[in-house]
């Protein structure tokens, strides 16, 4: 029978050793399952930036051109999913959301009026991917921009889950 006598070659790794060898795997598969970003909350914000954009083109719009625009959202039997109201033909922009299941809905009003003049007002849209929301909004001086967690929830019925 070996002994752990001196000079005996030890073989194999003790059952300390392997536990811990575990430990660490556990531990790093945790932190990396964590890191992985949720994908529809990376579809929304994808959306969100999307319309940030439409709407501050459209915003720009109106005022150099002296006109009022309105964003209004719209359901899927209409077959667009919002549209644009006193843009030109030529600078509507697609109207139709990338991902099919994002649904908005303006706070507080049915559109979000985007101008003539400089300082349009306090609004906000909430966007809803399945379980998930994400609120876009302006106080009116600044751009359109997505607003995240804590910040979402004053004066924004429902936005407590925005993420």
């Amino acid at each position: 029978m070996p002994t752990s006598a001196p000079g005996n070659k030890h073989r194999g790794f003790t059952l300390l050793e392997l536990m811990v060898v575990v430990a660490i795997i556990a531990i790093t598969a945790a932190v990396v399952s964590f890191a992985i970003p949720d994908p529809s909350t990376s579809r929304l914000e994808r959306e969100a930036a999307r319309l940030v954009a439409l709407l501050e083109s459209a915003r720009a719009q109106a005022r150099s051109g002296g006109m009022t625009v309105l964003w209004i959202p719209r359901g899927n039997e209409s077959g667009a999913d919002y549209q644009f109201l006193g843009l030109p033909p030529a600078l509507v922009p697609g109207l139709q959301w990338m991902e099919r299941d994002v649904r908005a809905e303006v706070v507080g009003s049915s559109s979000i009026v985007l101008g003539p003049e400089p300082v349009i007002g306090a609004q906000s849209v909430i966007l809803r991917l399945g379980e998930r929301q994400l609120v876009v909004s302006t106080d009116g001086l600044s751009p359109f921009a997505p607003v995240l967690g804590e910040d979402a929830q004053p004066g924004i019925p429902g936005a407590a889950n925005a993420r």
